[in-house]
């Protein structure tokens, strides 16, 4: 009983440890959009400095920017990871239930270059992505850099391999017989998918939606690419790289702007937190 009380007691101290040192980031975020920028240099982790004022002058800096353009580079960031996210959901969908119910040589050799993609880091591909998308663009006629579509390609290429991954592991979980009772009652394919399987996958989808919409909002490396930092279209994270200069970091700005950027998805995340959980767990038992 002792012995079972102090691993408890150790594993709560681990836990506690490890929750501080995630959160330790987010806590200087927070901290240092109360601040000016000498009062960050000169204690960034200390409540020196610390102004209701200040945070609002951060603000309306960060906000009426003519460099940042604040509403442009958010409603650009909305739009890219609103359709990027229908695209993974719908498309992701289709692509697992395809592969779920065919049980042929080439249904599961696609399955598995799914998941050998998986594997591959970004920054292997991602200098032949750029001149891919720049020589398929020029076949074409069409612009796949420095555009809202041609991100939106690339996003749901990279999302596409872990949403048919997890989405394949539900849908083995669901009876086949309900798919036989739909065709005998006459439901076509596209419609047992549409009424029957769909519905189903509102709990995983859900989760892979979270997942996936947390890295596209966040994700830097990829639109600093494929958009350019002097580009036109600009997500948030790519637009706060106006606050740095060669010499000058305005770090007071920087943090605010960060700020405003994290706060979309940590409500979203607290909102969605229970169905996350419950996606995960069902996807698990499934």
């Amino acid at each position: 009983m002792e012995m079972k009380k102090s691993r408890k007691i150790i594993l709560t101290v681990i836990g506690i440890i490890v929750a501080l040192y995630t959160l330790f980031p987010f806590y200087l975020v927070v901290m240092n959009t109360f601040k000016n920028a000498n009062s960050i240099v000169a204690s960034p982790v200390g409540f020196e400095g610390v102004s209701l004022g200040q945070l609002m002058t951060n603000l309306s800096s960060v906000v009426n920017n003519s460099n940042f353009n604040f509403w442009y580079a958010f409603g650009t960031s909305v739009l890219i990871t609103v359709i990027s996210l229908v695209v993974l959901a719908l498309f992701g969908g289709m692509a697992a239930w395809v592969i779920c119910r065919n049980k042929t040589k080439w249904s599961t050799t696609i399955y598995m270059i799914f998941i050998a993609s998986m594997i591959i880091p970004f920054q292997v591909v991602m200098l032949p992505l750029i001149s891919t998308f720049r020589d398929v663009g020029n076949f074409v006629g069409i612009s796949l850099l420095q555009s809202i579509p041609g991100i939106v390609f690339a996003y749901c290429g990279f999302g596409g391999a872990m949403t048919v991954f997890i989405l394949t592991g539900f849908i083995k979980g669901i009876p086949y017989e309900l798919e036989e009772a739909a065709s005998i009652d006459g439901c076509s394919p596209e419609g047992t998918f549409f009424r029957i399987i769909f519905p189903l996958l509102t709990p995983v989808i859900t989760t892979v939606t979270i997942l996936n919409g947390m890295w596209i909002w966040n994700d830097y490396l990829l639109p600093s690419l494929m958009l350019g930092q002097n580009g036109k279209v600009k997500t948030l994270p790519v637009a706060v790289q106006a606050f740095v200069g060669s010499y000058v970091k305005q770090w007071d700005l920087i943090l605010t702007a960060a700020l405003l950027a994290i706060i979309p998805m940590v409500i979203i995340f607290l909102i969605a937190q229970k169905q996350i959980m419950n996606g995960m767990v069902e996807g698990a038992i499934k």
